[in-house]
């Protein structure tokens, strides 16, 4: 599997450079476009396409916030299809109330003061988040390490949160 911050040439990193990444894709397009091997061997012509189609998604990958996130995390076993994380009880507990609470919703003002809790907490997990990432690429391995478990646990609670944020667009759309 291919490596994409390797395949652009650029640091691992939560943040990184739009500019330097828009202009690899596009050297690697035109370097990768498959008309420019049409009299190429059918392996030459498969390579190239292969290629070209990693460009395509890596590219897709590394200039979304939210999966290049979600990439570093694959790319350092943090992020399992179908794993089931370890939450900490504080937060599952905070999250099961509000579960609760949603259940028992019957006027937009509950609804409000729900939806208003929630933006709280998300909004103090971007800030979280942003500082765990924000100095990532400066660290040594050692840290790094460290620091990625911290943004993983930050990445599942979002996930969580998503998951609360869907139920509160269903009851509003019911009020």
């Amino acid at each position: 599997m291919i490596n994409f911050f390797e395949f652009y040439d650029i640091p691992e990193s939560f943040h990184v450079d739009q500019a330097k990444l828009k202009k690899q894709f596009y050297d690697l397009s035109k370097k990768y476009h498959p008309d420019f091997y049409a009299n190429e061997s059918d392996e030459r012509q498969q390579e190239i396409l292969e290629l070209s189609t990693i460009n395509n998604k890596a590219y897709q990958t590394l200039s979304d916030p939210n999966k290049r996130l979600a990439y570093v995390l694959k790319q350092h076993d943090l992020l399992q299809e179908g794993a089931k994380p370890q939450l900490p009880g504080d937060f599952l507990m905070e999250m099961m109330d509000i579960n609760e609470r949603l259940m028992e919703v019957d006027d937009s003002e509950q609804l409000g003061k729900i939806t208003a809790e929630v933006q709280i907490i998300e909004n103090n997990l971007q800030e979280s988040l942003e500082a765990l990432t924000s100095d990532y690429q400066q660290l040594d391995d050692t840290a790094k390490e460290s620091r990625l478990n911290g943004i993983a646990d930050i990445y599942y609670r979002q996930k969580y949160l998503l998951r609360i944020k869907e139920t509160l667009d269903t009851f509003a759309a019911r009020l």
